[in-house]
């Protein structure tokens, strides 16, 4: 979820654990503090004033259960009525099929089909896409483009404007493929038109999965907009896309809960392997900042870095340049560095924007600087003085300020890690948070 809503949701939380005494009036503060939060987050008002219901009712009227205080029962509820309006996550099977993805203009719906393209092809199953978006100049240069990258077939022909034609051509010719996903025209869900074509075209494909993709920032209309797709052709499956710009991101959910049919994958990034599986309990473990640790360890095992990335050695107190810069190196493979703290349990601490500021051009420049140092610097930056970064930056081709620039992000990822070690309360152990945190569920 957003930052905004994922800020809003902690500090109602913060403000629950700040209470001496949880009662009804600390409930119906939560409540209001929930509904605030969410609403201006564009989820749904009616989403809201259910979920609103739910949780003072049961927050007063269940039995508190054994070893537990009242405060972890409320937030126990609160965690299991968010992860109820998001749904399950829908079916996805390693199984031949057909996939139809339909959605609005600006979605990112090509850039999407071509992500999951990616993510079948890294299963081991062979894939083929159709281009049927004769709308938007250029669509099937995009999606040809992308696929060729990854060496997947694509099919499309832009001088033909009939979709129904490309689609039946398109069939022929990816037949051999064990998935084969269908990328339509996107432009707006109340076009008969535009309707008609897809109603046709989920026919003649006989599709095994309908999947909408919906941007994050579109707002309380994607409710709208999921609900005529659904009576449509039957939507089985979300697709939340931009996830991570600035968008509210409640008028995804409340198209979610439109159709009923969970969420198959977050999109969260420009590279066709920024595309994650959702995971209803993982996604709110993340939005009310206790980590998402199950997801972590798959993204180190789906790197093949479990000997690289060392997650304990990055909460030690003793951090080094060198440390740093392999930690760096080794998460970068794994996905932009917030995506991955995010799926940290930081509760509701606070990290400087700063930390996420480190793009591939920088690391490899940062490398640089540092091939530039002694081993005795790298070991222990606070060596480094004035003159040591003159010679280091003459060394790397470069100027002083790099050097301190370098530092000074050395110095912002030390203290987070000291902070997030302080929030884990004391060593950092993956297995044992995990276990803590899956008694949420």
């Amino acid at each position: 979820m957003m930052d905004s809503l994922s800020g809003s949701l902690k500090d109602a939380l913060k403000k629950l654990a700040g209470k001496a005494v949880v009662d009804r009036a600390a409930v119906d503060e939560l409540v209001k503090n929930l509904q605030r939060a969410l609403l201006s987050a564009d989820v749904n008002v009616k989403l809201v004033m259910d979920l609103s219901k739910a949780i003072r009712t049961r927050s007063l009227d269940e039995e508190l259960p054994k070893n537990t205080n009242v405060r972890e029962h409320v937030l126990r509820i609160v965690y299991q009525e968010l992860v109820r309006l998001v749904y399950a996550s829908a079916d996805l099977k390693l199984e031949p099929q057909v996939i139809l993805m339909a959605g609005l203009q600006g979605s990112g719906k090509t850039t999407t089909t071509a992500k999951i393209a990616r993510y079948f092809q890294k299963k081991g199953m062979k894939v083929g896409v159709i281009c049927a978006d004769t709308f938007r100049p250029g669509a099937y240069d995009q999606l040809s483009t992308l696929c060729a990258k990854i060496n997947v077939p694509c099919f499309g022909n832009p001088k033909v404007t009939d979709a129904r034609q490309i689609v039946r051509e398109g069939l022929v010719a990816v037949k051999d493929q064990e998935v084969i996903i269908v990328d339509t025209q996107g432009r707006h869900a109340l076009e008969p038109d535009l309707i008609q074509e897809i109603i046709d075209l989920n026919a003649l494909t006989k599709a095994s999965h309908r999947w909408l993709v919906i941007d994050a920032a579109l707002g309380q209309q994607a409710s709208e907009q999921a609900k005529r797709f659904h009576e449509a052709i039957g939507i089985d499956g979300v697709i939340i896309t931009k996830m991570d710009g600035t968008a509210k991101g409640g008028g995804a959910l409340s198209a979610v809960a439109e159709t009923k049919s969970g969420i198959v994958f977050i999109g969260a990034g420009e590279t066709i392997e920024d595309l994650e599986r959702f995971d209803a309990n993982g996604f709110i473990s993340r939005l009310l900042g206790m980590g998402d640790l199950q997801a972590l360890v798959e993204k180190v095992q789906e790197a093949q870095m479990a000997d690289e990335v060392d997650m304990e050695a990055m909460m030690k107190g003793h951090f080094t340049l060198r440390d740093m810069y392999k930690q760096l190196e080794a998460l970068n493979k794994m996905g932009p560095l917030k995506q991955i703290m995010s799926m940290l349990p930081m509760g509701n601490m606070q990290l400087p924007e700063g930390v996420y500021d480190v793009t591939s051009t920088k690391m490899a420049r940062y490398r640089i600087l540092m091939d530039s140092m002694s081993p005795k610097e790298l070991d222990d930056p606070s060596l480094i003085n004035s003159s040591r970064m003159q010679r280091i930056a003459r060394g790397a081709g470069g100027t002083p300020e790099e050097v301190r620039e370098l530092l000074k992000y050395y110095k912002m990822m030390h203290k987070t890690l000291k902070g997030l070690r302080g929030s884990g309360g004391g060593k950092f152990n993956m297995q044992r948070l995990m276990k803590r945190f899956s008694g949420m569920q």
